[in-house]
């Protein structure tokens, strides 16, 4: 590092930012979010993901205080930015998980707004669930998290009930970005 830094500033006259860079083999350095991959393909810095994940977590908060047509708004909004940024990384797989993580969250928040047992189970009924079924869900003790991944809660708000709330799908949007 000392001898490439030397010679950038000496030779080339140019300024190193010592904070960002590094010496390091290229699959474990990160550059605009990518990271290089065997074969010179480019995938997903770990990086990116998390700051993807924390920015998610802002806008799907259970105590915001808005509609879920609002959030979900304003997550497509946000979705269909980063996803078309990172449209050449080969990140098809963590697109899924986090697509599957996204719709759980969107759970968590809509079973949330119903808050008690009564229009909770009156709200999964509406959605297809069995009677019985919506009653251990709704009489559940768990939190609120652990509720939004039980059978009851995907059963109810299904890919399609998404599909319905204009939710953008994060692996149908690469695939389009890619053909």
């Amino acid at each position: 590092m000392a001898s490439v830094t030397r010679f950038l500033e000496r030779r080339l006259r140019l300024r190193v930012n010592r904070e960002k860079s590094g010496v390091a083999p290229a699959w474990e350095r990160k550059y605009l979010g990518y990271r290089l991959l065997p074969e010179g393909r480019l995938g997903l810095a770990p990086e990116s993901l998390k700051r993807a994940k924390a920015r998610i977590r802002r806008i799907t908060r259970r105590n915001r205080g808005i509609s879920l047509e609002g959030m979900i708004h304003e997550l497509n909004s946000y979705l269909t930015g980063w996803v078309t940024y990172f449209r050449y990384a080969e990140c098809r797989t963590h697109l899924g998980r986090l697509d599957g993580w996204i719709r759980r969250k969107l759970r968590c928040v809509r079973l949330k707004q119903r808050k008690r047992a009564k229009p909770i189970a009156d709200f999964l009924q509406r959605l297809g669930v069995p009677e019985w079924r919506a009653w251990i869900l709704a009489g559940s003790g768990k939190g609120w998290w652990r509720m939004a991944g039980s059978p009851q809660a995907a059963e109810a708000m299904t890919l399609e009930w998404f599909r319905e709330q204009k939710l953008v799908t994060l692996t149908a949007r690469y695939a389009q970005l890619n053909q």
